[in-house]
């Protein structure tokens, strides 16, 4: 299981990239962007998020100086260094064997910038092979009932999840060419 829940995931994401971040700022931003249908984040479960991040070490709040009007300062977040070490293994972890179908993964994905292309491609070929092992798993199953000769409700349990897989693969194959001619691009203009 993850140590860490998507919200966590997705906040400690949202703090790297605004670099210091109230729970203010992120509510905006989960808003701005639609996360909420991937993480399933309320204004509750983002300060229980921070709160929970904070004791585990991965974030420090930072007073703000700047205070505007009256009522208490909002306190910002900051990633410590083992919130970004924390960050980058999730993102590499969740990009190479989150289930297909899982929003881990499309959380990897908006994360990519954080670890580079190079360690995305390998991650992402990390996941290719898992998807056909996952896939091998499935076949191996589906022959051992019975196969083409189940009945179509039981078929459709084996189809379904092989299909799914097939298109993933397809989706990672080209992410990857996309990743490498971009890298190949940087290093011609540099």
């Amino acid at each position: 299981m993850h140590p860490i829940s998507n919200v966590e995931f997705m906040l400690l994401q949202m703090i790297a990239e605004c670099r210091q971040a109230s729970g203010y700022d992120i509510k905006k931003l989960v808003d701005q962007r639609g996360y909420r249908e991937w993480a399933n984040i309320g204004t509750t479960s983002i300060y229980v998020g921070l709160k929970k991040l904070s004791d585990k070490g991965w974030i420090a709040s930072e007073e703000s100086d700047g205070k505007s009007g009256k009522g208490p300062t909002p306190t910002r977040y900051v990633l410590t260094e083992a919130g970004m070490a924390q960050l980058k293994d999730e993102i590499l972890d969740s990009l190479s064997s989150a289930r297909e179908r899982d929003n881990r993964f499309d959380l990897a994905l908006a994360a990519m910038p954080f670890i580079g292309n190079d360690m995305a491609i390998a991650a992402l070929r990390k996941r290719l092979d898992f998807l056909r092992e996952a896939s091998e798993g499935i076949r191996q199953k589906f022959e051992s009932q019975g196969g083409v000769r189940l009945p179509l409700h039981v078929r459709a349990l084996f189809l379904h999840p092989l299909r799914l897989i097939e298109s993933e693969q397809a989706f990672v194959a080209s992410l990857i060419n996309e990743l490498s001619k971009e890298t190949r691009e940087d290093d011609h203009n540099h």
